[in-house]
């Protein structure tokens, strides 16, 4: 499978946020007409590929296309060694002993066009993966560029990506660093937060062993005295 096929699935969704964007920041600039215009935009797609949410969720997602493949092509391979058998032994076979045959072909056919369908169907296993690939990335670069927005109060930002037209864009209206930048950012404070907890439970849990040690302790010393 191309490893652009999470990128192609993100075309959709992409115009969606970016036409929210639009009414957004349309509808701000409308309110703020008093004040200058401050315009910036993105390229989500080099956004998409220097986020490692995205390149963890592409790797996971090859992978188990390449699994469902393999289960595809095993159940091709036994369909055509059933034909290829058939054909060498039409001559020995009667007439009944084909019809069986041929109607094994058929239900094994009908086996993998369910099995193609279960996967790559349009709300097959592929479709369901990439949802759940593709919603925290999704909401990741959205409120990253909330964030941005507010913090420079942008009117607009564009997505030289997608539909809209962009004959020049000057470098320095291109906020897609910034976004990356945000997003890992989050990321590792998100490492750092679960780091931390980890090692209080293990602190925690230390600390559990040893009252129970020492409870222990004074059980026994306990059973002595009372000897």
């Amino acid at each position: 499978m191309p490893a652009n096929n999470l990128a192609r699935y993100f075309q959709i969704t992409r115009r969606m946020i970016k036409k929210v964007f639009i009414l957004i920041f349309l509808a701000g600039g409308l309110l703020n007409a008093q004040r200058p215009q401050t315009i910036a935009y993105i390229d989500m797609e080099y956004i998409l590929e220097n986020v490692p949410a995205y390149q963890k969720a592409q790797k996971k997602l090859d992978f188990k296309v390449s699994q469902w493949r393999q289960n595809i092509e095993k159940f091709e391979v036994e369909i055509e060694k059933m034909k290829s058998e058939l054909s060498d032994e039409r001559i020995l076979l009667t007439k009944d002993l084909i019809i069986e045959k041929e109607e094994d072909i058929q239900i094994k056919e009908v086996e993998l066009k369910k099995l193609q369908a279960r996967y790559f169907g349009v709300e097959g296993s592929l479709f369901e993966m990439r949802q759940q690939l593709v919603k925290p990335i999704q909401d990741e670069v959205y409120n990253a560029i909330q964030a941005i927005v507010k913090k420079k109060r942008y009117d607009f930002v564009f997505d030289r990506s997608g539909d809209l037209v962009m004959l020049h864009a000057n470098p320095k209206y291109d906020i897609s660093k910034s976004v990356i930048t945000y997003i890992t950012k989050s990321t590792k404070e998100i490492q750092r937060d679960e780091a931390k907890l980890k090692k209080e439970k293990s602190k925690s849990a230390l600390k559990k062993r040893i009252e129970e040690q020492k409870a222990k302790r004074a059980k026994k010393q306990g059973k002595v005295i009372h000897r």
